[in-house]
């Protein structure tokens, strides 16, 4: 449909890039990702607020959200995907357990994001997989509905 999309990941670690790519014709399609995986780079490079960063913490709507918007405007596409979460096995609070994550899709028509608690069984790829599939699903569900 000559649509495009880019992503921008910190706790998934290129794994949503990965998977699009791994599929013949990508190119027509994926323009490319921003791997945030420091705080710094969430700055200067998303230019995501330091404000946000510092009131929300990288694993926050604000942020997520922020990340999303700015990839679709930097790369100039369609969609853009972002995720920022704590994978584990540490870094996790009473507020922010392991397995938190924020995923956000940012559309021509704004930016949705949502909530998502993983757990920790299974450890720190199950949560990157998980994910990865949730955030593939949320722009299925946007594209079904639109």
């Amino acid at each position: 449909q000559g649509k495009t999309m880019a992503t921008a990941e910190s706790c998934t670690g290129g794994y949503l890039a990965h998977l699009i790519t791994s599929i013949p014709g990508s190119s027509s399609v994926f323009k490319g990702s921003v791997l945030s995986y420091a705080n710094e780079i969430k700055e200067n490079i998303l230019h995501v607020s330091s404000d946000d960063l510092q009131t929300y913490g990288a694993v926050s709507q604000q942020v997520v959200e922020a990340m999303a918007v700015n990839v679709r405007e930097k790369f100039n596409t369609d969609f853009a995907l972002a995720t920022s979460g704590i994978a584990g096995p540490d870094g996790g609070s009473p507020e922010k357990p392991v397995g938190t994550v924020w995923i956000a899709v940012a559309t021509p028509d704004g930016v949705r994001s949502e909530c998502f608690h993983f757990g920790n069984a299974g450890g720190r790829l199950r949560v990157v997989y998980r994910s990865a599939v949730r955030a593939y699903n949320m722009l299925r569900q946007y594209l079904q509905n639109r």
